[in-house]
C-alpha cells in the first residue's frame, strides 16, 4: 500500500512539472523582435558567423574592420546562396563551401596579421569532424597493437 502511495505522489509531481512547463510556454505571447534570430543561432551547429563576434575574437583594429567587413559579407552571401541551392549533393556543397572559405582566407591574408590569420583559420574550420566521420575506422598505420 505504501508503494502505491509513493508511486501516486511521484506521478502527480511529474504531471505537475509537465503541466507547469506547458503553462509557462503558453504564457509567452511576446513575438520575437524584428530581425531576431531563432534560438541556437550563430553558436549552433550550422549557424552563420556574426562579423562583430569574429572581429572581437580576432581583435581587429578599426582599419581592419573596414577592410575585412566586405570580405565577410561577400562570403556570408555566397554561403547563404549555396545553402539555398537544393540541386547540389552534400559532398558538392561542402566542396563549394570550402572554396568560398578559402577564397575569403586568401583575401584576408593582406588584411590580418599572421596571428589573426591563424585564429581565423581555426574559426573558419570550427570543430568539424575529420573526413570519414566519427565512426570511420582508423587508418592502417594508426591502429594500436593489442594489449
Amino acid at each position: 500500500m505504501k508503494l502505491n502511495k509513493t508511486l501516486m505522489i511521484a506521478a502527480l509531481v511529474a504531471g505537475s512539472v509537465f503541466a507547469a512547463d506547458v503553462a509557462v510556454r503558453a504564457q509567452d505571447t511576446n513575438p520575437p523582435a524584428a530581425g531576431a534570430r531563432p534560438p541556437g543561432g550563430p553558436g549552433a551547429r550550422g549557424g552563420r558567423m556574426n562579423f562583430d563576434n569574429i572581429a572581437t575574437q580576432l581583435a581587429l583594429t578599426d582599419d581592419q574592420k573596414t577592410k575585412a567587413k566586405p570580405v565577410f559579407e561577400e562570403m556570408q552571401q555566397k554561403m547563404t546562396d549555396l545553402r539555398k541551392d537544393t540541386s547540389l549533393e552534400q559532398t558538392e556543397r561542402r566542396a563549394k563551401m570550402k572554396e568560398i572559405r578559402d577564397a575569403a582566407t586568401t583575401k584576408l591574408t593582406d588584411i590580418l596579421t599572421p596571428d589573426q590569420l591563424e585564429k581565423w583559420k581555426k574559426i573558419g574550420t570550427g570543430n568539424r569532424r575529420p573526413p570519414g566521420g566519427a565512426g570511420a575506422p582508423p587508418a592502417a598505420g594508426d591502429a594500436k597493437p593489442p594489449q
